[in-house]
């Protein structure tokens, strides 16, 4: 092996909860490193809704004034039903949810790091633990080797960490998704609300950004693979082949999209019942985010949840190393103390992932899936386990 660069602690990925992580770290005064594998800061998906509990964890991470102002408030959600002429409205009585763009997010993390704690460029291919040290040694696509005392990784659905934890892979919904920003220059006429409208099995679900702007997202249940597209010219093209019928308003949103918004993807989910027993922690690693417990999107939980995630990650590793130096510690000291910070976070996250993931994975079978028996089957799990649907946004991960 060529000579490897030493780091106390190193994120892998630098997406929303790899730059929460490293934000909430730096906050406790934990020096990282983040090894982002893209030249350039990323937020593919175009926008990302955060409810009460999200906002929570960005006061605590010290950007939510920053963000405030760059989105509206969303007072309710509201379901349409084409085919039967019906709809619900659910009131959001209590607590803040806005829709951002994600780029304002990820921004707004990332400018408050200190400079050079983000490495572009640097894509992980393999971990694996120093035979003297059990310290984790990252190997990355130049050549270059990485000695680090901790690893957590926020490295997204396709997760090198994970691997590494031999976590159960993911699991494909039976849903694709489009999602992207309509810009209207004169400012456009929807309510402040998140609605979703529904004809056969498409739905559509449109959200005010601010004024002159929309986040909305395309998805379908299917019952066979879906093509992934990259082309925006051809994503925008199939998406108003398959929103033939609703109104007018909707199909001119996507018409007047933003080229460079657009994206297409297969909902994937790590299973509720995979969280339950996987081993979130193996020596100095541990997950985060997307990499620990990616869920369907029918909640708008991923990303607060990450956000979560960083909060309390931060907390357990700040107590624990109260008195102790990373750089200079004993070996087996080290190991102890964040052994124990990883195994609190990993308790107290563990129970919170869970719920979410199954309260998203019955949600998303009552909103698209075909059958009935499923349909009740659903009705009948969410009557004994979510009896109060907005509870999820009412948690509160602590402070820092």
């Amino acid at each position: 092996m060529e000579v490897a660069e030493e780091r106390d602690v190193v994120i892998i990925g630098g997406g929303i909860c790899g730059l929460a992580t490293a934000l909430a770290l730096h906050r406790k005064n934990i020096r990282s490193v983040v090894l982002e594998r893209s030249e350039t800061l990323r937020a593919t998906g175009a926008g990302i809704g955060i409810r009460p509990n999200g906002w929570r964890a960005l006061e605590q991470l010290g950007v939510a004034s920053k963000l405030r102002p760059t989105a509206t408030p969303v007072l309710a959600q509201r379901f349409v039903w084409l085919d039967r002429g019906s709809q619900k409205i659910i009131p959001f009585s209590s607590g803040e949810t806005r829709c951002l763009k994600r780029s304002d997010l990820i921004n707004a993390l990332a400018d408050d790091l200190p400079h050079g704690t983000i490495r572009f460029g640097s894509k992980l291919l393999s971990l694996k633990l120093d035979l003297h040290t059990s310290f984790p040694i990252l190997q990355l696509d130049d050549g270059s080797f990485i000695k680090a005392k901790v690893v957590i990784g926020c490295d997204g659905v396709n997760s090198v960490i994970a691997d590494f934890l031999d976590l159960k892979p993911t699991k494909v919904f039976s849903t694709g998704a489009v999602r992207g920003l309509s810009d209207y220059p004169s400012c456009h006429s929807f309510s402040q609300e998140l609605v979703i409208t529904k004809k056969g099995d498409v739905s559509i679900g449109r959200v005010p950004v601010s004024d002159k702007l929309i986040y909305w997202f395309v998805s379908q249940w299917r019952t066979q693979d879906l093509k992934i597209l990259k082309d925006a010219d051809l994503i925008r093209q199939s998406t108003l082949e398959l929103i033939q019928g609703f109104p007018a308003e909707l199909v001119e949103m996507i018409k007047m999209s933003d080229p460079d918004s657009l994206s297409s993807t297969q909902i994937r989910y790590r299973a509720p019942w995979h969280l339950l027993s996987g081993s979130f922690r193996k020596g100095t690693v541990t997950v985060a985010g997307d990499a620990m417990h990616v869920m369907g999107p029918f909640l708008g939980q991923g990303g607060s949840a990450g956000l979560e995630d960083a909060i309390v990650l931060a907390r357990c590793l700040h107590q624990k190393l109260i008195g102790f130096d990373l750089s200079s510690s004993p070996t087996q000291i080290i190991m102890q103390k964040v052994g124990e910070s990883f195994d609190e976070y990993v308790r107290e996250r563990r129970m919170r992932v869970v719920m979410l993931s199954l309260q998203a994975y019955l949600t998303g079978f009552l909103m698209g899936s075909p059958s009935m028996l499923v349909k009740l089957l659903s009705v009948i799990f969410m009557v004994i386990f979510f009896r109060d649907t907005l509870r999820h946004t009412r948690y509160d991960c602590g402070g820092l």
